[in-house]
């Protein structure tokens, strides 16, 4: 074999064992190489480098972080349902307005339908002095109604997500449910249940039926002279028509 056969075969065989294998010093090589490159990225792992984030239930740092993620939620749902209404309000949306991740939303409020109900909830806040208002002379009930009743809509803090709650439940079924379980429930029933007359939850809803025509016309329509009419000139005017739905005469 002449040398330059020799030196060609030598370079086209350079880094193999000869049979077109890499040698055990090249192999050696490849995997440490491939162990520094696993190595490099669990230290940027560890480093806090983002990681794939998993869905479903929150991390135990959100968990803790609860009460005042779930505030938040609450308050961006109120948000979100008064400017862009029921349907155009997605769960990303108001996550992404409460500046957590839709998967805590889930956690707190399972459905959209869910967030939903707590903020009409939340918005309803002032029912918890209807006691007070039950519990005064019965020849006064209707009264006590009508102005407890307009105190909430003429607040501006209330009635811009009130009517948003309104409007919704007028265009979406799923609205209108929560709304009425509500309304049935924490506010038309505690009513009834101090009326001393026949039918009292009919008697009850009637007397809510025309608190909300007064608020579609004066809020919502605007109809004048009733939009700018005083609040105290309308409970006068409206008082006797609730006492006669409530206490029957």
């Amino acid at each position: 074999m002449t040398e330059e056969t020799t030196e060609a075969g030598g370079a086209a065989t350079e880094g193999t064992n000869g049979t077109g294998e890499a040698s055990a010093e090249e192999t050696g090589k490849a995997a440490a190489g491939k162990a520094s490159a696993e190595e490099t990225g669990t230290g940027k792992a560890a480093a806090g480098e983002t990681a794939p984030r998993r869905r479903g239930r929150p991390s135990r740092k959100a968990a803790a972080d609860g009460p005042d993620a779930r505030t938040r939620i609450l308050e961006a749902a109120r948000t979100e349902f008064a400017e862009r209404g029921y349907d155009k309000t997605s769960v990303r949306g108001i996550a992404k307005a409460a500046g957590v991740d839709a998967a805590l939303v889930h956690h707190y409020f399972g459905t959209k339908d869910g967030v939903f109900a707590a903020a009409v909830e939340l918005t309803f806040e002032p029912a918890l002095v209807l006691p007070a208002v039950l519990d005064g002379p019965p020849e006064g009930l209707g009264e006590r109604l009508a102005a407890f009743f307009l105190s909430v809509w003429e607040d501006p803090g209330t009635r811009t997500p009130l009517l948003a709650i309104l409007r919704s439940a007028v265009t979406h079924e799923a609205a209108a449910n929560v709304l009425r379980d509500f309304v049935l429930r924490r506010l038309l029933e505690r009513i009834a249940a101090e009326l001393d007359v026949p039918d009292p939850t009919l008697r009850a809803e009637l007397a809510a039926s025309h608190m909300l025509g007064i608020v579609m016309l004066r809020y919502v329509v605007r109809a004048e002279p009733l939009a700018s009419a005083d609040p105290a000139e309308i409970v006068a005017m409206v008082a006797p028509t609730l006492q006669r739905y409530v206490a029957g005469r």
